[in-house]
């Protein structure tokens, strides 16, 4: 098969499962690392969010899988994949399935937050690959539910967030149980002390590859800083998120995500929330809404947002800046992803200019600075088209559409009464347009919004 992925070494039927999904081109960071971690290699890769990592590991892991003559058993995986978060434990179970029709491997993820029964009945039945989150596989190794000891490959995902959420003693003590000569894959956009502890102590002799330099700030990537009086926030966060096109919005804690993204939905503004006090469920319906188009505008804290992955933002905006530099670029890095352009927004309330310049000058990022208010041109500039609202009770549906009740059966006996229910039916149906649209407002692309009046 001619293919750049099976001249670095990947299996023509993983190829073919690559190039069924429109995948032909191997990105930097996989053309670098590919031929080391097929060839067994230890392997540090750096390289930023977005660049390509998951299929860089996923390739060799299965390859390797699929080379070896030993089979799955119960409760021993055979390779292990360790991810900060449920979000991103989760995306990268999907690119796994990518590959898996053209195997006959099986896998699971495991996280917190939801009941372990599932996930422990899955790791009674076997699996090849399990990708999990440190702590819910700490809790299934502790109650001797998995046994590591038959790990072939282990790869650690994002391991300077995992430094960074004190992740890390747990890692070690997880490595500790694999074996010591397995392979050792692990991926960062930054290194830390604590990360090279990890490194120094579990791999041997790694080959490093850097498809990124350290930190750096995508050349595609526009950088601003609005200066705005503190009661303009809100209206400035509102004519940018209302704009066409994808936008996370940062905040710093978890209250300031979920007053934030309310605040919008009452400006018409389909917005939804991510953060840490989330359950799963409501982690995946805010996911799928953004991910369905329904919703455009996500509003996160910076743990929760560590390893999503969102197509197509256009724009990011730093409601809160953050505290640290590394969070600056990791959240902007958000935008400006596959050679797409994006944009990078942050607000500086008054008070905050030392604090601004400071972050701006470490993240060695040049910002363009300009006075604005919630009417202001720039807004146009920054976020180009049209600006759509819903009325609120419209832009609540987008965000949690109501759940249908279940059948009634039917009536025993005629009544002479109206049914409730058909009456609220009528009453829709009165204030619905000549056209069956709804009245709060016509419909455009995927925001679904009104023009804001004049």
């Amino acid at each position: 098969m001619n293919s750049e992925f099976a001249r670095l070494g990947v299996p023509t039927s993983l190829v073919a499962a690559l190039e069924a999904r429109g995948i032909t081109h191997p990105t930097p960071i996989q053309a670098a690392t590919l031929p080391d971690s097929l060839a067994g290699r230890d392997v540090l890769g750096r390289g930023r969010t977005g660049s390509g990592k998951t299929f860089a590991f996923l390739l060799p892991l299965v390859t390797r899988l699929l080379a070896a003559d030993d089979r799955r058993q119960a409760r021993r995986p055979r390779a292990l994949v360790l991810a900060p978060t449920r979000e991103l434990a989760t995306q990268i179970h999907e690119s796994l399935q990518v590959l898996e029709p053209a195997t006959s491997l099986r896998s699971t993820v495991v996280f917190g937050g939801v009941g372990q029964h599932p996930q422990a009945k899955a790791l009674e039945r076997g699996v090849d690959v399990l990708i999990a989150c440190p702590g819910r596989l700490l809790d299934l190794m502790g109650q001797r539910l998995v046994d590591l000891s038959a790990v072939q490959t282990t790869v650690i995902d994002e391991a300077d967030h995992m430094s960074d959420m004190g992740f890390l003693p747990g890692v070690r003590r997880i490595l500790r149980a694999t074996p010591e000569r397995s392979q050792r894959l692990l991926f960062s956009a930054t290194l830390d002390a604590a990360v090279g502890k990890v490194v120094d102590e579990f791999l041997h002799d790694p080959v490093t590859h850097e498809a990124d330099p350290e930190e750096s700030p995508v050349d595609a990537m526009d950088h601003h800083v609005l200066r705005i009086p503190g009661d303009q926030r809100l209206g400035v966060l509102a004519q940018l998120a209302a704009a066409p096109g994808r936008t996370i919005i940062f905040t710093r804690t978890k209250h300031g995500a979920r007053k934030l993204a309310k605040q919008l939905v009452g400006f018409g503004v389909p917005a939804v929330e991510l953060h840490g006090n989330l359950s799963q469920n409501a982690r995946t319906r805010n996911l799928d809404a953004l991910h369905s188009g329904r919703v455009a505008t996500l509003v996160a804290t910076d743990i929760a947002a560590r390893g999503i992955h969102v197509d197509d933002v256009s724009l990011v905006v730093h409601a809160d800046p953050p505290v640290e530099h590394k969070a600056y670029l990791h959240r902007s890095g958000r935008t400006a992803r596959a050679g797409a352009a994006g944009t990078v927004v942050t607000l500086e309330l008054p008070g905050q200019r030392d604090e601004v310049r400071t972050l701006l000058r470490r993240a060695k990022i040049r910002a363009t600075i300009t006075d604005a208010n919630a009417g202001s041109a720039i807004l146009d500039e920054l976020a180009p088209g049209k600006r759509w609202f819903l009325a609120p009770d419209e832009a609540r549906e987008r965000v949690a559409p109501p759940v249908a009740p279940p059948a009634k059966a039917p009536a025993r006996k005629a009544s002479g009464s109206t049914p409730r229910a058909a009456r609220r039916g009528g009453q829709r149906a009165a204030q619905a347009k000549p056209d069956g649209s709804p009245s709060g407002g016509r419909r455009r692309g995927g925001r679904g919004r009104r023009p804001a009046a004049a």
